[in-house]
């Protein structure tokens, strides 16, 4: 959905990724996700008077990795600062954040939309501390009581800010998943948008065409996945343009997504960075970047998603489509490469799609997820299904019967040739059994044989049907094909 023509939309996305780290960004508490409440919690994440924080150097290096992959510039110092606003589910009143002095600075982000690309610049980059969670018992506007968790509190949160560059909320969602399948690459972020460790906030305004002045932007928190990021800039485009259609103003906020009706509603008036009186983190000194550890870092970045899904296309000839599944995590697309690494009896121009059909058709389908676990832990390893594949390739077993193999194979753990063996599935290809079943298939069924000779073909596949049939599957399909064609074309003479 796009503004009217006379407006420009300017979206600016802010997200926030939980840090894959054992631990806290300023204490040595857990991180485990689903914990029982205030179960992974102490007096520095608790925020207790006196207490002392020490920075994660962990977090500093994922943040790093993060900060590089987007081509971000590294800054030699930085600094943390505290920034100071009330909710209840902030222990100490304050958050330690970074402000004047962040991590990394003026990086971009490729995205493909429409079939072009597009740059996207990203303005900043820094690291702060989660905050805690509120438990209500009830709905927000009805509940009795709210109970505060804190096992959150202190977890390690980057918060990557985009420069107003996105034109459309279809861009945005581009955008959000783009970054998020470079996080997932990197292994900084799980990416999990349903427990929270991937957030998103949105600025949106209007402006008139043409105009080089910023529009009044507005804030929209609550988006937690693509769909609602573009549902919810879709909803307040439209309800810009038409309070500015009706001369109305608009002001600077925070709306609130609510997913369920489709709308934003006003939260609270749009704060500015003087309310939150910023100050230098007085516990913490700066910090400062070694030039040698940013080069290590870099040295050892991975291949990230849109480049090894341009390589896909480019070296093994698949389609777009099959490359963006295939590079939606790192661990798939190795997945996909180690079977392709795999001897194969003929290595033809058509084995990379072969291959990629089977990943993405039964591999992903019993599989539980994408991502490095589920994969890792995959009762069928490349050399499996590759093993599997062979014996497709040199007859052995028909892809039908292949079907069937590879589900007991993710049952069992073992390998095709093993099933294969145990249960005699073998491809039955010799010529001349195969040509006494069709011709019993032939005799006993007369009617598909005079159907033939008035030329209806599909009396053909009925009888290709009945031979598959009576071998259980085995038959080798084309030589039951070319046995049909032939014994046919003698009863037409």
């Amino acid at each position: 959905m796009s503004a009217p023509a006379h407006y420009e939309v300017v979206i600016g996305l802010e997200v926030h990724a939980q840090l894959l780290t054992r631990s806290k960004m300023f204490c040595g508490c857990p991180t485990t996700f689903g914990a029982a409440p205030n179960s992974q919690t102490c007096p520095v994440c608790q925020g207790m008077p006196g207490v002392l924080p020490v920075v994660n150097k962990k977090a500093i290096e994922l943040a790093m990795r993060t900060a590089l992959a987007f081509g971000c510039r590294v800054n030699p110092a930085c600094r943390f600062a505290r920034k100071h606003y009330y909710y209840p589910d902030m222990p100490k009143n304050y958050q330690i954040s970074q402000y004047e002095e962040p991590l990394a600075e003026e990086g971009r982000l490729e995205i493909d939309i429409d079939g072009a690309s597009r740059t996207i610049g990203i303005q900043r980059l820094h690291l702060e501390e989660d905050v805690g969670k509120l438990v209500h018992e009830g709905t927000l506007e009805t509940a009795q009581a709210s109970l505060v968790d804190f096992n959150r509190s202190g977890v390690p949160l980057m918060e990557t800010v985009s420069k107003p560059d996105l034109r459309s909320p279809e861009e945005a969602a581009a955008y959000l998943k783009a970054f998020r399948a470079v996080l997932v690459f990197l292994g900084v972020c799980d990416g999990n948008m349903e427990e929270g460790s991937l957030r998103c906030d949105a600025n949106v305004s209007l402006r008139p065409r043409g105009s080089t002045t910023l529009g009044t932007k507005v804030e929209i928190k609550n988006l937690n996945s693509f769909r609602n990021v573009q549902r919810a800039l879709e909803f307040e485009v439209k309800r810009q343009a038409q309070a500015l259609d009706a001369g109305e103003g608009i002001r600077q906020e925070t709306r609130l997504w609510e997913a369920d009706r489709g709308y934003t509603r006003s939260m609270r008036s749009k704060e500015y960075a003087h309310d939150y009186r910023y100050f230098p983190e007085p516990d913490l000194v700066p910090l400062r970047i070694d030039s040698r550890w940013v080069d290590e870092i870099q040295a050892a970045l991975p291949e990230l998603p849109r480049a090894r899904r341009q390589r896909f296309v480019a070296q093994y000839g698949l389609p777009g489509y099959d490359a963006d599944v295939l590079t939606q995590s790192r661990a798939l697309g190795d997945y996909y490469e180690a079977v392709l690494r795999e001897p194969a009896p003929s290595a033809g121009a058509d084995r990379p799609k072969i291959v990629s059909n089977w990943v993405m058709s039964e591999l992903l389908r019993v599989l539980p997820g994408d991502d490095e676990r589920a994969i890792a832990t995959s009762p069928i390893p490349p050399r499996h299904l590759a093993g599997l594949l062979r014996l497709i390739d040199d007859g052995t077993i028909s892809g039908k019967i292949a079907k069937d193999v590879f589900q007991k194979m993710f049952d069992s753990r073992e390998d095709a040739a093993t099933i294969v063996g145990r249960e005699g599935l073998t491809q039955v290809a010799d010529e001349t059994a195969l040509g006494a079943i069709v011709d019993s298939v032939m005799a006993a069924n007369p009617k598909a044989i005079d159907d033939f000779k008035r030329g209806k073909t599909v009396a053909k596949k009925s009888l290709f049907g009945q031979v598959m049939k009576a071998t259980g599957g085995k038959a080798n399909p084309t030589l039951v094909d070319r046995l049909l064609e032939d014994k046919l074309a003698k009863i037409q003479r």
